[in-house]
């Protein structure tokens, strides 16, 4: 597999990282720890702006001459010009603007006005004019544009006329590749985050886990991918810094130099769609594509379809926001909009991403031509979290019952950067091959991983290019392997087999079903049981509760095993008192709950002259949707308890999927008489301690 170097291995990036980071020292004292980013972020985008304009900048300079004068509208002119889809017609730079102090901030703000519209969008996102009039107030702005000026960001190297310098194989040499800019700006938001307690999680994933998991998004289509003409589209609705558009256009790539790839995107947070536009810009993207915004209740790319599609949602993020938007749709367009197979809860918004990206996968033709693939980052969450029928539960047997669900690859813990849960790629596609149709896979890839040498934040793991390698096999060679293991075909894949779990897609389905067992009575009067006839709402609106409790008190004391036995003795005492018996059924079940008590010998009760159910006793069982409810009752239940019975009435299906289950390997506990040696060692060396300080 072809890789990219680790980002958390690179010094290149650290050092310039280090360069525009320094800036804070500049800023200390004006600007609040978490503000640093509204000054850094958007002049490290300007600068690389400027460096990837530097080798084309006389031409654009010579079209905008041209057409001063012209009422012809030279953008495309200018484009052409500069070999970008943005360019800039000032003849300032960041360091001609340093080497005039006076007029800093008017030539600055003059020459960001000179962007193409779609680059000033950029900087405009940030409100960087007003960061430019701030930081001018506070005499600050001369040494932050000088300390970036000096920033080198080249894309190429150029000689002195700003022609790229060519290498032995006839390509410019890279001093700064787009690889390492997206680096830079990923360790400028980790630090920015870690100053102010911030989530960099919601802005970037790990590079390794990106490559990963377009290795799995991509991977089995190797062979078409390679043929001549490829042409594909890449989206991802939650995209940051454009971290895995850029991994999913890389390596789609590695099988086709030729290749045409269009990458999509949508973004919420500000700061992380500046980047991932201007990123797009530079790598000769339309920047168009990257769209700002809430993909729930502001779709961006409303109606379009992709060939992948994949994501790393924010884990456990409520969408209360947006929660009249999503519900309208769901309610008024059902299935023929994007929320029609049930609302997840108001606090976890990850399958609504989920459905919003199914909806955007390509339909597959009549000759099985189409088709998309998805792969999504979660938490254990979406697994099994909501019972049967709750909206959770409903999108999982949508997508199931559809198909779609192709496997599930479980990471280790400590693999990002602002959780050390453990993580899980999903892996969809409504084009499966046809031995994967109706399975889904699970693989357990928490063993994969090397220590890093250096923790960052709660990351403390990273994938090495060999884990990313056999995991990207054992997946894509999944049932294979386990064929091979069953047959006994070698030692080694016997083991790699047991990470490994094939089932059918009705295998995570279940019948919630309710086992009823008879409510059983025994009848008593005694002080608690008057007390709670006198505190009864219904008897007291049947008769004088309070003549009813003094009639019935002369017998506490006595029990009854039965109901009509007792009502006989009740009904002689009211009227010996002189009272009516009052009529009616809340009269009749509200005097029952005061004086009957619950007892396993008791009388059952019955209603039409069927057992009444207690709803004390009442339980429910997940039975296999492929196993009989009666055979189920017969073996599960009727032995531990034989008067229970189901109402079939309340039947409701579910679906979840039990990852860890599947995979758990019981292991005994330690020996009571190694765990008692242990304790005795460590309680030895404790005297020991104590004995030295004590001296």
């Amino acid at each position: 597999m072809k890789g990219n170097p680790s980002p958390l291995n690179s010094s290149k990036h650290t050092e310039l990282a280090n360069h525009a980071w320094s800036v804070a020292d500049l800023l200390r004292g004006d600007y609040k720890q978490s503000d640093y980013g509204k000054v850094i972020l958007p002049f490290t985008v300007l600068r690389r702006l400027e460096c990837v304009l530097a080798p084309t900048k006389d031409k654009v300079l010579e079209v905008a001459a041209r057409y001063e004068q012209s009422p012809m509208n030279p953008d495309s002119f200018l484009r052409k010009a500069s070999g970008h889809s943005f360019y800039n017609t000032s003849t300032y730079t960041l360091k001609a603007i340093a080497g005039d102090p006076s007029q800093v901030a008017k030539n600055l703000l003059e020459y960001c006005a000179r962007f193409s519209p779609n680059a000033y969008e950029v900087l405009d996102r940030y409100e960087f004019a007003q960061q430019i009039k701030k930081l001018d107030a506070a005499n600050l702005l001369y040494q932050v544009v000088g300390r970036f000026a000096d920033l080198d960001l080249r894309p190429v190297r150029t000689d002195a006329e700003g022609t790229p310098v060519l290498g032995d194989d006839g390509r410019p040499i890279e001093v700064v590749s787009n690889h390492q800019m997206g680096y830079i700006f990923e360790e400028l938001i980790r630090r920015f985050s870690e100053q102010s307690n911030e989530t960099a999680g919601e802005h970037f994933t790990p590079r390794e886990v990106i490559r990963l998991m377009v290795n799995l998004l991509v991977a089995p289509d190797s062979d078409v991918l390679a043929l001549p003409g490829t042409v594909r589209t890449v989206m991802d609705p939650a995209c940051g810094t454009g971290g895995m558009l850029s991994a999913a256009e890389e390596q789609i790539k590695s099988f086709n130099p030729d290749a045409t790839v269009g990458v999509y995107g949508q973004e919420l947070n500000p700061e992380s769609w500046a980047i991932c536009r201007s990123d797009m810009m530079i790598k000769g993207q339309n920047p168009e594509n990257i769209k700002f915004g809430n993909s729930f209740s502001d779709d961006g790319h409303p109606g379009a379809h992709f060939d992948y599609l994949l994501a790393n949602p924010p884990f456990g993020v409520e969408w209360k926001k947006v929660k009249d938007e999503v519900e309208t749709e769901h309610e008024r367009l059902g299935e023929s909009g994007r929320f029609g197979a049930g609302l997840p809860r108001i606090n976890d918004g990850s399958l609504l991403f989920l459905q919003h990206m199914i909806s955007k996968m390509k339909p597959v033709d009549a000759s099985g031509a189409g088709g998309s693939r998805i792969a999504i980052v979660f938490n254990g969450s979406p697994l099994f979290t909501g019972a049967a029928e709750s909206g959770e539960s409903r999108i999982r047997q949508w997508i199931l019952e559809n198909d779609w669900l192709e496997g599930i690859v479980a990471l280790p813990d400590q693999l990002f950067y602002n959780t050390g849960i453990s993580t899980y790629f999903w892996v969809l596609s409504n084009r499966k091959s046809v031995d994967r149709r109706g399975k889904v896979v699970l693989l357990d890839g928490r063993d994969y991983w090397k220590k890093m040498r250096k923790s960052l934040g709660d990351k403390r793991k990273e994938l090495g290019e060999d884990h990313i390698a056999e995991i990207t096999r054992l997946y894509t060679e999944a049932l294979a392997v386990v064929d091979a293991a069953e047959r006994g075909d070698g030692h080694d894949l016997i083991e790699k087999a047991g990470k490994i779990k094939v089932f059918k897609n009705e295998d995570f389905g279940y019948r919630r079903i309710t086992v009823e067992r008879p409510l059983k009575l025994r009848f008593e009067v005694t002080d608690e049981t008057l007390a709670a006839v006198a505190a009864s709402k219904p008897i007291a609106k049947a008769t004088d509760v309070d003549a009813f409790v003094e009639a019935l008190r002369p017998l506490v004391g006595k029990s009854w095993t039965t109901k009509s036995d007792a009502w006989i003795d009740l009904k002689d005492a009211v009227v010996a008192a002189g009272r009516l018996w009052p009529t009616g059924a809340p009269f009749g079940k509200a005097l029952r709950e005061a004086v009957g008590v619950r007892d396993p010998e008791g009388e059952v009760q019955k209603v039409k002259g069927e057992p009444e159910p207690d709803p004390e006793l009442r339980d429910y069982e997940n039975v296999p949707l492929d196993e009989g409810v009666d055979e189920y009752l017969l073996r599960e239940v009727l032995p531990h308890v034989p008067d229970a019975w189901v109402d079939r009435t309340k039947d409701k299906i579910g679906y979840e999927i039990p990852f860890t289950r599947h995979f758990y390997v019981y292991k005994p506990p330690r020996p009571l008489a190694e765990i008692d040696a242990e304790l005795k060692s460590l309680e030895a060396e404790i005297q020991v301690l104590l004995g030295e300080v004590t001296k």
